[in-house]
């Protein structure tokens, strides 16, 4: 099993960013699967996953409406379009597979993508 986020980058206030995950060695559209991420003296927070078996989309509060995730099954991809970026999105962003379904756990995490929001 792998999992590469890219995408990251340095944007403004206000800009936006697509960040990919190429996933391997695992059928995407058979487990749950999100984005995480980690500022500097932060935890680590949930950002947005996928069901398995319902498709549907789950978001952390602050990021309901700025970001939105997105699986390609027959290329095993998942993607999230971040908009309206703010400085507190600034994090280094992961993304995980779990178990099984979303409260399964995650079992698997990639390489995070950096991503840098400021004037």
């Amino acid at each position: 099993v792998q999992l590469q986020a890219s995408g990251g980058g340095s944007v403004q206030p206000g800009g936006s960013l697509r960040l990919s995950c190429a996933a391997s060695g695992f059928p995407l559209d058979y487990y749950a699967i999100g984005w995480f991420r980690q500022a500097p003296g932060k935890e680590r927070e949930g950002v947005s996953c996928i069901d398995n078996l319902s498709g549907s989309t789950y978001y952390t509060v602050t990021m309901k409406g700025r970001f939105t995730i997105s699986r390609d099954n027959a290329n095993n991809m998942l993607y999230l379009q971040m908009s309206s970026l703010k400085p507190d999105d600034a994090a280094l962003y992961y993304c995980a597979k779990t178990r099984y379904g979303i409260m399964d756990g995650m079992d698997y995490w990639g390489k995070g993508t950096q991503v840098t929001v400021s004037s």
